[in-house]
């Protein structure tokens, strides 16, 4: 008979497979110990990350879910249950989520952290400097790398602080991938003092146009994410076994989107720079030769 804990687990795995995003909650790759919980935070955000998003519903309301959410997080991991009935699916994700905490000692801390970021989403549409952007990346990305470390069994300040490289430069290359599509929507990653500075106008992203200012605010966050990772080659280095695998993949494909988006013309404004099938046998080989 499959136990209520194991249907938990099984939906929090079935929307990792079916949302599958950048970072590689549903991989083979990873150690099949480690699959269930990873789902499990990746079903946590999932939701909250959709609530902050939603734009079908009003501000008030969408930080009224987020706050349940957080809510429902302290419930289960005090022990105290769901404050609230919630539907099915909601239940099955917190039953894996405080199933996951208590079993790999995973800090609350960085689920709130996820969701503080969550919250700033609902309004926050641009950012004046590199410590508000990177802020924003603490709370959004790095948790989700620290966590990762933390179910594989990893609490080395080292390997945190190259995490936190990496995760962050990850979150940073898919704002340069995603740039004309965030524009459209209203969002402005690179910093305003940056544009500022290098005098770029906001009317010419709107008339489509990447000019000599724009490419070079672009050119210095591009600079800046090549930093990241290559400090986030460490812990690609630090940990063992199908998760180096894993994570060296991932640095890989991360640093050939941000070169892809480094070389896109006024047309990276509208087309999406992107990895195809035909980067599978690049990244395969630069995974082999990772240490020659």
């Amino acid at each position: 008979m499959v136990t209520q804990l194991a249907r938990a687990y099984a939906t929090c795995e079935a929307m990792a497979r079916s949302h599958y995003e950048n970072f590689p909650v549903a991989s083979m790759l990873l150690p099949a110990a480690m699959r269930p919980h990873i789902a499990a935070v990746y079903a946590f955000a999932r939701v909250a990350d959709d609530f902050a998003d939603e734009g079908s519903r009003p501000v008030a309301e969408r930080y009224r879910l987020l706050d349940g959410w957080l809510a429902r997080l302290r419930a289960c991991t005090n022990g105290h249950g769901s404050p609230s009935p919630g539907d099915q699916r909601d239940d099955l994700i917190f039953l894996a989520v405080a199933d996951s905490i208590r079993a790999r000692d995973l800090p609350v801390s960085l689920f709130e952290d996820l969701l503080s970021a969550f919250r700033q989403d609902v309004e926050t549409r641009r950012y004046r400097t590199w410590a508000d952007v990177l802020d924003y990346c603490r709370r959004s990305a790095n948790p989700v790398g620290r966590l990762v470390l933390r179910i594989a069994g990893y609490r080395e300040a080292e390997l945190d602080q190259s995490s936190d490289a990496l995760c962050t430069a990850l979150q940073l290359a898919n704002f340069w991938q995603d740039f004309g599509r965030d524009f459209r929507a209203g969002r402005l990653y690179v910093p305003l003092d940056d544009c500022a500075a290098a005098g770029a106008s906001e009317a010419d992203l709107e008339a489509g146009r990447l000019t000599p200012e724009w490419r070079a605010v672009m050119d210095t966050a591009i600079g800046r994410t090549r930093d990241l990772f290559a400090a986030g080659r460490v812990v690609c280095d630090g940990v063992r076994g199908r998760l180096r695998h894993e994570l060296r993949f991932t640095w890989l494909g991360g640093t050939r989107i941000l070169e892809r988006v480094a070389r896109a013309d006024d047309r990276g404004l509208i087309n999406r720079p992107a990895l195809g099938a035909g980067d599978a046998a690049w990244l395969l080989a630069r995974a082999l030769a990772w240490n020659v």
